[in-house]
């Protein structure tokens, strides 16, 4: 379960308070602290595998995209902080970002390909708080990998079934198509992707 601590913050006080070190994740979720659960082994297996993916395509593509170990992207308005499953970064765009080199912070849209979230049971998290947040930041492309099945019907369907959603931003606001079975995913970043969504739904096991 995750658990909140009470007190308010700012973005900038998160950051100072932030272990260096920790083996325990954080995020800001509307200025208060919160530990966010360790991931279970089939969610630790899709996100390395979604990550793998990406890198392969980064490295068949000879584009200057990287994908960090550890980030930290602030929302548009300061008050959420999140370190997502997996991010596609420009590279070139980085020197704009004046937080990176000390903290791994992120505090663009356009630094930002791709970011991806992989659904635990907290799934409001990512189809509602940070949907609104990544859109509010202009990031292009975000990816609701839902290797379980786990979100509200309207998004996995009735029954539920594993889905990938991918949203892409037209006009400032993201559209949502949702992938499943063997539907090969979409994606604007990556067009010539040969990935399924159940490939990456394979992955858990």
């Amino acid at each position: 379960m995750i658990q909140a601590l009470r007190q308010t913050v700012t973005f900038d006080e998160f950051i100072e308070r932030y272990p260096e070190h920790s083996e325990v994740r954080y995020e800001l979720h509307q200025g208060v602290i919160v530990e966010m659960p360790k991931p279970k082994g089939p969610h630790s297996f899709v996100a390395g595998f979604t990550v793998a993916e990406l890198n392969f395509e980064i490295r068949r593509l000879g584009v200057p995209y990287a994908i960090p170990k550890e980030c930290i992207v602030r929302s548009a308005d300061r008050d959420s902080a999140y370190e997502p499953d997996a991010i596609v970064l420009d590279k070139q765009a980085i020197v704009n970002e004046t937080r990176w080199e000390k903290s791994s912070v992120i505090e663009n849209g356009a630094s930002i390909k791709l970011i991806v979230e992989v659904v635990s049971t907290n799934w409001r998290d990512d189809y509602f708080k940070k949907f609104a947040d990544y859109e509010a930041l202009g990031i292009q492309e975000y990816w609701i990998v839902d290797y379980a099945g786990l979100g509200g019907r309207r998004f996995v369907g009735n029954p539920k079934q594993p889905t990938l959603v991918v949203c892409a931003l037209v006009d400032g606001e993201y559209e949502m198509q949702a992938f499943r079975e063997n539907d090969r995913i979409l994606s604007p970043t990556f067009p010539e992707l040969t990935l399924t969504a159940s490939q990456i739904s394979a992955a858990q096991s």
